[in-house]
């Protein structure tokens, strides 16, 4: 229990709590605001009335998360200035911009447009309002942009260099454009898209499954689907390419991804570890299942093996990322996370082609369904666990190689923080009770499908209408 009395470790444990629980909130926001922009698309376009309570019945959900998301990253961002005041005060001069570009170019544009989203289906022009539904959307993923060019930053500074204590940019756009910029913007866009897409097509399945709504929900599962052909397969290569990346410019996080301890020397192809017990203390496995060459051929080593992948012993104690078997299985959990919705979408992109998606047929794919269900959540354990790699594995830095981590945070009694730490994890409890229950009333209720629809005087009956509202046509002596 010696954590207790440290400072550091518990600044850190405070962060990484705020930041893990904010990020459950915006990933799905930003991701399901590109489907709201396409259901209002599809229902402007095609007039057809199934669009249009599609828009208005996910929209209740983006709101919900898009509270609790402000809710939670007002006080993460303030642990800059109370936990973490040493670090704002060596990169405030550039991280602080990036910080205020979030707050004022995304964040009150996405918050302005939200009202006009919410509330004025039946108070602006359709155009008008759909305007505001791309805002919306357009905001959100430009929190993302600044956001993780502000952490790419941070794995990867260019741009300036650290004297006495601050550092000072020479060149602002070299500081944004940084080496882990773009890939690391991608990665985290398609993760939240993905993720997003999968919320809905579980949600939806749930619907089909239990026989409410089904030709309804079942337009949203294709919709998600149809998206995530594409989305699926392009987020595991730009996972690639991102690891890649960590190669070249982080070699002591990769290390501690693959559990690495020996250094393989230049001509040989290094081994990729499947499985294992890694042991900080020992600087071993404690056993090990490893494919041989393995590591070579997913880096693209094979082709140039001129340089040698380093193990974890290359760097001294101090210097080097430590809980390596948090890492390590943190990396692989998102891996197999992502593998799994691939071939959850080609099954249900299998089972498209051979019609069994029909309103009629797709009660019966039972087994598909439940795998959505259990799809729902993945994407957030998948894009938690790659921030914990991308920052457990960037230590004992904050900046990469310039500024440590623990030169970084506040010099406070360590009961202070535990006190505020203690505070937040009750907070956050309660705030997580109460989206679930929200979240599940909203999903219970389901569609509102009896909503004025804009433009339309007299609603037409729709085929998704559920049976408690048609109203009862036979004769009467026959309802009688």
């Amino acid at each position: 229990m010696e954590f207790l009395s440290n400072t550091v470790v518990l600044s850190r444990m405070q962060f990484a709590l705020t930041a893990i629980f904010h990020m459950l909130w915006p990933i799905l926001t930003t991701g399901m605001g590109i489907y709201l922009v396409i259901a209002e698309g599809l229902w402007l376009k095609t007039r057809n009335c199934d669009y249009y309570y599609h828009a208005r019945f996910w929209s209740k959900l983006y709101i919900l998360n898009f509270g609790i998301g402000v809710a939670t990253g007002i006080p993460m961002e303030f642990q800059f200035g109370t936990n973490w005041a040493p670090f704002s005060e060596a990169v405030g001069n550039f991280f602080g911009s990036l910080m205020g570009f979030e707050a004022t170019w995304a964040f009150m544009l996405e918050a302005a447009s939200l009202g006009i989203m919410v509330f004025g289906w039946e108070r602006v022009n359709p155009t008008i309002h759909y305007i505001s539904t791309i805002l919306v959307a357009f905001g959100a993923n430009l929190s993302t942009f600044w956001i993780l060019t502000a952490n790419s930053w941070m794995q990867t500074p260019a741009g300036g260099k650290l004297i006495e204590g601050k550092f000072i940019i020479s060149d602002y756009f070299q500081a944004i454009f940084n080496p882990f910029m773009e890939i690391s913007v991608l990665h985290m866009f398609f993760a939240t898209l993905e993720t997003s897409l999968f919320v809905i097509g579980g949600i939806s399945a749930w619907y089909i499954l239990n026989q409410r709504h089904q030709a309804f929900f079942s337009k949203s599962l294709k919709i998600v689907l149809a998206a995530a052909i594409a989305v699926a397969p392009l987020q595991i290569y730009i996972g690639h390419l991102s690891a890649e990346q960590v190669y070249h410019y982080q070699p002591t996080k990769l290390a501690a991804m693959e559990a690495q301890w020996e250094t393989t020397p230049a001509g040989q192809s290094a081994d990729w570890s499947l499985v294992a017990l890694p042991n900080d203390k020992e600087e071993k496995n404690e056993w090990e299942i490893a494919i041989p060459n393995g590591l070579g051929y997913i880096l693209e080593l094979k082709k140039n093996l001129s340089e040698p992948v380093l193990g974890l012993k290359e760097w001294q104690p101090s210097d080097r990322p430590h809980l390596v078997g948090l890492i390590y299985y943190s990396f692989r959990i998102m891996v197999a996370i992502g593998f799994f919705l691939a071939g959850l979408m080609l099954w249900s992109t299998l089972a498209w082609l051979f019609g069994k998606l029909s309103p009629e047929k797709i009660p019966q794919q039972r087994w598909l369904m439940r795998a959505w269900i259990f799809a729902a959540p993945l994407g957030y354990i998948a894009v938690d666990s790659g921030w914990i790699v991308r920052c457990v594995g960037r230590q004992p830095w904050t900046v990469y190689n310039q500024l440590r981590t623990v030169d970084s945070a506040s010099h406070l009694p360590p009961s202070n923080v535990l006190t505020t730490l203690i505070g937040f994890t009750l907070v956050y409890f309660l705030l997580l009770v109460a989206a679930l229950y929200f979240g599940s009333r909203i999903i219970r209720k389901g569609p509102n499908l009896a909503l004025p629809i804009p433009g339309v005087e007299t609603q037409p009956a729709l085929i998704t209408t559920p049976a408690e509202f048609v109203p009862d046509e036979r004769p009467v002596e026959t309802q009688q």
